[in-house]
């Protein structure tokens, strides 16, 4: 993608003139040791830029008086504190303030969540859904008048028999006792396909870095993107006839709103969204973006490392506490596994220049990190889509993200390569990118909870892999058929670059 970098990185631009239609998509470290604090610091510069900082500490307890000390002395202020993790939000306007904190006897790392200011500099998203018209809904309306039991979009979902959702239907919609968070731009819970599964005691605004639970908090407003009310859609839209069906249309869907107002995922919010997720009963979550500012957080830089364990301690505690978490594998076409990738978009909060990386070392959180179930996108003939991410032993898993009808077109009734989902406002619309991918595998991995309600979120990732159906190396990998490599895939039939153990089996899901 080229700068600024959309936010919600899942979701990507189909290539110009090619297909109108997009969205957002968007990664542990060695603690440090640090000397005691001296006695008589400096008084703290506070005329700098004021950030959002997080600072890592040993999990189990509030801070201690000693950081606690050297927080304000610094010029900080604790905005809150996830005692569980070891993980304070702090704002400060001192440009020294991490390098300061990183030397006080029980600080691990610290570092600036962002480059912009509190708040963070406007940006303008590039990327929108195609809207379904009045004609298209009539048109497919109509079609479906002859499929009988299926919501009236259904027959353009080309997405849910590419993964046999429609069969697992048949058996079992999913349990209402299974929670999906959508850990995202916020879910428009008005809308007539979502209403019925929004599961309220589990959603928030966790923008500010800790929770806002006034009602109604976790939609977006008018301003900001769709993203999150499209994925959420995909997961679990009720089958009740009224527009189109999720991959679990029984199980519920939660909105966990992280992006602020200009779109950016910062650590401090994501942090909170997974504590939240954690303490509230969540089966699931979906995570189609990536946290910004940085599309990759390197460890041997202090700042980075401190994002990289803050958000990694985060999502522990959610598998810990029984959510099984699901993200996107990122809309570049970037081999994971090679040596470096030139990354032209970080920090994308203020101004991104090129910088080349090791993506072993430096890390796409929550992509990347340790137990989070990665995915990439197929598009409509079940090979990987032209934009997605890969890398044998990264990706995990493949599922439908939508591609150009260029590259792969699905069969009748089905027009578009895209995916659809509810849009806000009460609308359905396309859009595409692994950040599609990313909730059809939360949604199986939905049916699989309901189906063994006491699994472990171990179990339940061994399940959703031993179910996946096989899927082996498109080689040559020439999508756009124009004789040149796009991609190289590595690996067996059921371990592979590019789909992971395969393509998810949602029908298995709901009979094993």
């Amino acid at each position: 993608m080229t700068a600024p970098h959309p936010r919600h990185r899942r979701a990507l631009a189909i290539p110009a003139g090619l297909a109108v239609a997009a969205s957002l998509a968007f990664l542990p470290g060695t603690p440090a040791t640090a000397a005691p604090a001296a006695e008589a610091a400096p008084a703290a510069a506070t005329d700098g830029t004021p950030l959002s900082y997080v600072v890592n500490v040993a999990p189990g307890h509030r801070p201690s008086a000693t950081v606690r000390r050297a927080i304000a002395k610094a010029g900080g202020t604790i905005v809150t504190s996830y005692d569980r993790i070891g993980v304070i939000v702090v704002h400060s306007a001192n440009p020294d303030f991490a390098k300061t904190v990183r030397t006080t006897r029980g600080v691990q790392s610290a570092g600036a969540t962002r480059t912009a200011p509190l708040p963070s500099a406007a940006t303008t998203d590039t990327d929108a859904p195609k809207v379904l018209s009045g004609e298209d809904l009539a048109a497919a309306k109509a079609a479906g008048q002859s499929a009988e039991g299926k919501d009236p979009l259904e027959p353009l979902q080309w997405d849910l028999p590419a993964i046999k959702a429609d069969k697992a239907h048949e058996k079992s919609l999913g349990s209402k006792k299974v929670t999906v968070a959508v850990i995202d731009t916020g879910v428009d819970d008005t809308h007539p396909d979502l209403a019925p599964n929004f599961d309220r005691d589990a959603s928030v605004n966790c923008v500010a870095g800790k929770p806002d639970t006034t009602d109604g908090a976790w939609r977006p407003s008018a301003a900001e993107s769709p993203h999150g009310t499209h994925v959420a859609g995909e997961i679990a839209a009720a089958k009740n006839g009224v527009g189109m069906t999720g991959v679990a249309p029984g199980v519920k869907v939660a909105g966990i709103k992280v992006s602020n107002p200009d779109g950016f995922f910062y650590t401090e919010a994501v942090v909170c969204g997974f504590v939240w997720a954690a303490e509230h009963g969540v089966d699931v979550t979906n995570n189609s973006y990536y946290t910004d500012p940085w599309y990759f957080n390197c460890k041997n830089d202090p700042n980075q490392k401190a994002l990289v364990e803050a958000v990694s301690r985060a999502s522990r505690y959610a598998e810990k506490k029984g959510a099984v978490n699901v993200a996107a594998a990122g809309n570049e076409n970037y081999d994971l596994t090679s040596d470096e990738i030139t990354d032209p978009s970080s920090p994308n909060d203020t101004t991104p220049g090129d910088r080349v990386v090791d993506p072993s070392e430096c890390l796409d959180i929550p992509t990347q990190l340790p137990g989070v179930v990665t995915v990439a996108a197929t598009g409509a003939k079940g090979l990987k889509s032209s934009f997605s991410n890969y890398g044998r032993g990264i990706v995990d898993i493949a599922a439908p993200g939508g591609d150009s009808t260029a590259y792969q077109t699905p069969d009748a009734p089905a027009t578009s390569g895209l995916i659809l989902g509810t849009l806000p406002g009460g609308e359905w619309g396309y859009m595409a990118g692994t950040s599609m991918a990313s909730p059809h595998v939360a949604g199986v991995a939905a049916l699989i909870k309901s189906t063994h309600p006491h699994a472990s979120p171990a179990l339940v990732k061994a399940l959703l892999y031993a179910q996946a159906d096989a899927t082996a190396c498109t080689d040559p990998y020439d999508i756009d058929g124009d004789g040149k490599v796009d991609a190289v895939c590595e690996g067996p039939k059921n371990r592979n670059g590019f789909y992971g153990w395969g393509m998810a089996d949602a029908l298995d899901a709901v009979r094993r």
